[in-house]
C-alpha cells in the first residue's frame, strides 16, 4: 500500500494521459494491496509516464511488481507484450531507422540456463556448432533510451516510432568514449559520480536530468552544465564495457562476471544484458513484439523477512478458484510496506500448516510479487468451510479449492458470462466491457441477457444503433448452429472443456448427461473418479440455469455417437489425426470439425497412437521425421483428401 501525493508537475502529464486516468482515482488504487488487471494497467501507464518524463512517482522496484501482478493475472496482456513507450507528453512521432525493442528480464541464474537452452536448441536446429556460441555480457544503462542513425537522434517510442530530440546534440551532448555518431541505440545517462557530487542537492535522482536534456523548452542551467562539462553523454550499446567468452565460461563464473559488470561503468544501471553475438543465429531467433529472443537483462534482488501471519482471508477469484491470502503483520521489504500477500494454493496452506500465529518467511526475489518462501514456525492451518462469496460447498481440484456454483456465486456470475459468449464463438458484441456495464444493472445470469429488448440496452446506456446491434447478435447466436459440446462448455463447469463435453456427448445427448452419476462417467474412457464427482456437482450447480437457455432454442449441431463412429463407412473412422501446418482447403479448425464428422478422433500432439499426420505447409522436416519414427502415417493435404475420396 502506497501513500501518493501528486505535485503540479506531475499532473501536467497524467492530464496528458488517457482520459479513463485520472489522479484521484489512481491515489485511491496506490493504496490497494489486492489489484484486478485494468486497475494494475492504468497504474503502470500513469507510473510509466511519469517515469519518462524525469518526474517517477514510484520506484523501479514497485513497478516491476506491479509488472509481476499483472503477468501472474494474464501473462497474455497486451500491455506485457508491447515496449512500454518513451516517448515525450506531445511530440510528433517518426518511424524509427530500426526497430528499438525492451528487453527480456531473468532474476535467477536458473532463468539465465533456461534461455540459454532455447539458444542452444536454435542453434542445433540450424547446425550450429556449440563451440561457436559466445555470449556478450554488458551494463543495463538505465537511462534515456535512443536511437542515433548520424543525422538524427530519436527517442525509442512505442519500438517502431519515436519522436526526433537532436536538439539533445545541439545543446552539447557528447557520445561517450569519444565516440562518433551514427552508432544505432544507446542510453542517455549521466555520470554518478558527478550527480552525488554536484546536482543530489537540487535533483531528487538523475532520471529528472535525462529528461531535461531532451526537453523542448529551455534546459535548466544546471543540466546545461553538466552536459558542457561532459558529464552527461549518449552512449551506445556498441561501445559499452563488456565481456564476450563461450557460454560455457559465462555461466561457470556467473556471479563473478555479473558483478564485474556492475561496477564497470560510472552510469546507474539495474542489471546486465546478456546476448548471443552469432549474427546468423540472432537473425534465425528473431523478435517477439516486445523483446529480442536472442537477449535477457539479468536484475539482481532479494530481500527477505521473518512475518508472523494475523489470518488466512479466502477469496474467490472469477474463475471460481478459491485464493488464500495472508494477512500480515506489517513488514518492510524492498521499501515497500507488505502487510497481505497472496499463498500459492489451500493445499499449501494445509500441508505447511499455515494459519493464525505462523511465522513465515517472506521473500521479495528480482524485484518481483513477495512470496512465502517457508514456514518457520507452524500453527493450526486455516481452511474455508465454504465460498466466501456464495456459501456453496467447495470442492478440491488438485491443490486447489473451488467454488462449483457458476451460475449464482456473484464473484463468478460476470466471468460466467464473459465465458459464455467467448466460448460459444458467435457473437461479437458481448465482450468484457458491455458485460460489465450489463452486470452492474443486475444481470447476472445468461438468460437475462438474451431477455433484454432493444429499448432496455438504451437505458442501460447504449446508443440507438449499437442496441439494435446487440439485440440483433443475441437473435443470430441462437440462429447460427454451434457444436453442443461448445454449448455445454460455455457454461464453464469445472473439468468441463471441450474435450471432455465432446467426449460425455459421443455417449449421451446433453439433456441426459444432467441425470448421469459419477459411477457411470467412470465408465467413460478418459474419466477418473474425482473428475467424475467434480462434473456431476458441477452440472448439479447449473441445471436450472442450463435448460432456461437450453430452451431459448439454441440451433445446436449434435456429436455424433461413438457407436455411429465405429460404425462410420470413412476411411478415417476410429482414426486418431493431427493437422499441422497452414491447410489451403480450408482453417485447420475446418478441418479438424469434419474429420469428426466422419467418425475421426482428432488430437492436438502426435504420440504413439495417432494414426495419420496431416501435413499443410511449411511444416519442419523434424516434425515429420519424428512421426514418421513413432510409425505415424503422414498425408500430404492432397493425399488426404485423396484418401477421403476414395482415390
Amino acid at each position: 500500500m502506497l501513500e501518493i501525493n501528486f505535485t503540479s508537475e506531475q499532473l501536467e502529464i497524467l492530464n496528458k494521459l488517457d482520459s479513463d486516468i485520472n489522479s484521484g482515482e489512481l491515489v485511491k488504487l496506490f493504496k490497494k494491496s489486492e489489484l484486478e488487471s485494468d486497475e494494475l494497467v492504468k497504474l503502470l501507464k500513469a507510473s510509466n509516464a511519469l517515469y519518462r518524463g524525469g518526474l517517477p512517482v514510484i520506484s523501479d522496484d514497485q513497478y516491476d511488481l506491479y509488472i509481476s501482478m499483472l503477468r501472474s493475472i494474464n501473462h497474455l496482456h497486451p500491455y506485457l507484450n508491447r515496449v512500454e513507450p518513451e516517448a515525450l507528453a506531445e511530440a510528433k512521432t517518426v518511424e524509427l531507422p530500426q526497430r528499438m525493442l525492451s528487453t527480456e528480464k531473468a532474476y535467477s541464474k536458473e532463468d539465465i540456463e533456461k534461455w540459454l537452452k532455447r539458444i542452444l536448441k536454435a542453434a542445433q536446429e540450424i547446425n550450429i556448432p556449440e563451440q561457436e556460441i559466445e555470449l556478450r555480457v554488458t551494463p543495463k544503462l538505465d537511462g534515456y533510451a535512443a536511437f542515433d542513425d548520424g543525422t538524427t537522434l530519436y527517442t525509442r517510442g512505442d519500438g517502431y516510432r519515436g519522436q526526433d530530440i537532436t536538439r539533445a546534440f545541439e545543446r552539447g551532448l557528447k557520445v561517450a568514449q569519444n565516440g562518433k555518431r551514427g552508432l544505432g541505440p544507446g542510453e542517455i545517462v549521466i555520470k554518478k559520480s558527478y550527480f552525488d557530487k554536484e546536482l543530489s542537492n537540487i535533483f531528487e535522482n538523475s532520471r529528472n536530468i535525462q529528461a531535461a536534456i531532451i526537453a523542448e523548452k529551455k534546459v535548466d542551467e544546471n543540466v546545461q552544465k553538466a552536459i558542457d562539462d561532459g558529464a552527461c553523454v549518449f552512449y551506445p550499446f556498441a561501445l559499452i564495457e563488456n565481456k564476450t567468452a563461450h557460454f560455457s565460461e559465462i555461466i561457470d563464473n556467473f556471479e563473478s562476471i555479473v558483478e564485474e559488470m556492475w561496477n564497470a561503468v560510472d552510469f546507474d544501471i539495474d542489471g546486465v544484458i546478456l546476448e548471443t553475438t552469432h549474427a546468423v543465429l540472432k537473425e534465425y531467433m528473431g523478435a517477439t513484439r516486445k523483446n529480442h529472443r536472442w537477449q535477457i537483462a539479468f536484475k539482481v534482488n532479494e530481500e527477505s523477512a521473518e512475518v508472523e501471519v494475523k489470518s488466512i482471508i479466502p477469496q474467490t477469484s472469477r474463475t471460481g478458484r478459491i485464493s488464500p491470502v495472508a494477512e500480515l503483520v506489517p513488514t518492510k521489504l524492498s521499501g515497500a510496506t507488505i502487510s497481505r500477500v497472496t499463498v500459492h494454493h489451500y493445499n499449501m496452506v494445509k500441508t505447511k500448516k499455515i494459519g493464525p500465529g505462523a511465522v513465515v518467511q517472506l521473500v521479495r526475489s528480482g524485484l518481483v510479487i513477495p512470496k512465502i518462501e517457508g514456514v518457520i514456525k507452524e500453527a493450526k492451518p486455516q481452511l474455508p468451510d465454504s465460498c466466501p462469496s456464495c456459501g456453496s460447498h467447495l470442492l478440491w481440484e488438485s491443490d486447489h479449492l473451488i467454488c462449483p456454483n457458476k451460475s449464482d456465486c456473484p464473484a463468478q456470475t460476470e466471468n460466467t458470462l464473459i465465458h459464455f459468449f467467448k466460448t460459444l464463438g458467435n457473437n461479437d458484441g458481448f465482450g468484457p466491457k458491455v458485460i460489465e456495464r450489463l452486470s452492474n444493472f443486475g444481470k447476472k445470469h445468461i438468460h437475462e441477457i438474451y431477455d433484454i429488448k432493444v429499448d432496455q440496452f438504451v437505458s442501460y446506456g447504449f446508443g440507438d444503433k449499437t442496441s439494435q446491434n446487440l439485440f440483433d447478435q443475441l437473435q443470430a447466436s441462437k440462429e447460427i448452429q454451434v457444436e453442443d459440446w461448445r454449448f455445454l462448455s460455455a457454461f464453464g463447469v469445472s473439468r468441463l472443456g471441450g474435450g471432455n463435453c465432446e467426449k460425455l456427448l459421443q455417449h449421451h445427448s446433453i439433456v441426459e448427461l444432467f441425470d448421469l452419476t459419477a459411477e457411470e462417467i467412470v465408465k467413460i474412457d478418459g474419466f477418473a473418479q474425482i473428475s467424475a464427482e467434480a462434473i456431476v456437482e458441477g452440472l448439479a450447480n447449473v441445471k436450472e440455469e442450463f435448460f432456461k437457455v437450453y430452451e431459448l432454442g439454441f440451433n445446436l449441431a449434435i456429436t455424433p455417437k461413438e457407436s455411429e463412429r465405429e460404425n462410420s463407412d470413412s476411411p478415417i473412422a476410429g482414426a486418431v489425426v493431427v493437422f499441422t501446418g497452414s491447410m489451403q482447403q480450408g482453417s485447420r479448425g475446418d478441418m479438424e470439425k469434419y474429420a469428426k464428422s466422419l467418425g475421426a478422433k482428432v488430437a492436438k500432439s502426435v504420440t504413439g497412437k495417432t494414426t495419420y499426420l496431416i501435413t499443410g505447409e511449411k511444416v519442419g522436416e523434424t516434425k515429420i521425421n519424428a512421426a514418421k519414427d513413432k510409425g505415424v502415417t503422414v498425408l500430404s493435404e492432397q493425399e488426404y483428401l485423396d484418401l477421403l475420396q476414395g482415390s
